[in-house]
């Protein structure tokens, strides 16, 4: 008699019923880079569907498989639409499904909207955890929506900011992002009305803007000595010569370096950056195979695509909270 096959479901509700922890989110997120450090994971280059919808939008198709006590391989499939926003839409969809990889039955379905905004979040600050300067007092985050918030708090949970600035491109969203960021985190949060001052003076800076087309609006002059820079938009927003200041270029998995998006797409494409000049993998620097920063003189660029493992690695941590607290559903599939 064939085996019957259940699939473990969680949707939003049962996800923001969790109230999964920073640290918990940090931690998850912290074992499955130093399990891709040790190569105990497979990664396959990200896809892209590109509808034509007349729409400003595209689908990002994320795989990969994740072993130890997580054992589970996975495909993240996640719309990006970025005028969501006019219909009080969330810019990204996404779905996770997670699938046995000795029998390949399918395992979960798991609401990966959530889980896109927390693992890049939590990928942002265990970047800056390994790469910032000592003791930095100022972040600068351009972005509001989307990932926007989850930089913030997570990467206000590991350091003492004596300055939080945020800027983004619509005037009613980033003050909006200010006022959610000032009640969650208790703290000040400082509104610029454009990029630089935003971006000059800051330890860290984190740009995370949704551009619909590739456009330099942050200068690599305004770059402090000692910092870390952290871009990640889907269309690049930096100059082609911010590479000649930086000491160090990491990234979360250089097989994503490729393909169509990307805030260092011309920087790949001409050569600019290879897996020659890359510094490093974070995970190879979390599993200590590899040097972070070595001393607050250095400026750092951290680009990270976003990684199927980390989306596995988070489902997997929700999915064992659900047990333990009774949420979700199983659906019998086979």
């Amino acid at each position: 008699m064939t085996p019957p096959v259940y699939i473990d479901f969680l949707n939003k509700f049962d996800i923001e019923a969790l109230n999964l922890t920073d640290v918990e989110i940090l931690n998850a997120i912290k074992s499955s880079l130093k399990m891709q450090g040790n190569s105990e994971t497979s990664i396959e280059p990200r896809t892209h569907i590109q509808p034509r919808a007349g729409v400003e939008g595209h689908f990002n198709v994320l795989r990969g498989w994740i072993g130890g006590d997580i054992d589970s391989a996975g495909t993240k499939v996640v719309g990006d639409f970025v005028d969501n926003y006019k219909d009080n839409r969330p810019s990204e969809y996404g779905i996770l499904t997670l699938f046995d990889p000795r029998t390949g039955a399918p395992k979960a379905i798991v609401d990966a909207t959530g889980i896109t905004d927390m693992r890049t979040g939590a990928i942002t600050a265990l970047g800056a955890q390994y790469l910032a300067p000592s003791n930095p007092k100022i972040l600068a985050h351009i972005g509001s929506r989307g990932t926007a918030y989850w930089n913030v708090r997570l990467l206000c949970s590991l350091f003492n900011f004596a300055e939080v600035r945020i800027h983004s491109k619509r005037k009613e969203s980033r003050e909006a992002f200010a006022k959610k960021l000032e009640v969650d985190l208790k703290r000040k949060i400082i509104v610029t009305e454009n990029w630089q001052d935003c971006i000059k003076g800051a330890d860290i800076v984190v740009e995370a803007s949704r551009l619909l087309k590739p456009e330099a609006l942050f200068k690599t002059s305004w770059i402090k000595k000692g910092s870390l820079v952290i871009p990640y938009g889907t269309m690049s927003a930096v100059e082609r010569n911010i590479l000649d200041v930086m000491d160090k270029v990491v990234m979360d998995d250089w097989g994503q370096a490729h393909g169509k998006f990307g805030s260092l797409r011309e920087h790949v494409d001409s050569g600019l950056l290879t897996a020659e000049t890359l510094h490093a993998e974070l995970g190879d620097i979390v599993a200590e195979k590899k040097c972070g920063r070595i001393n607050d003189d250095e400026n750092i660029l951290f680009w990270h695509r976003g990684l199927s493992l980390s989306d596995i690695a988070l489902g997997h941590a929700m999915l064992e909270k659900a047990k333990s607290l009774d949420l979700g559903q199983r659906l019998r599939f086979y």
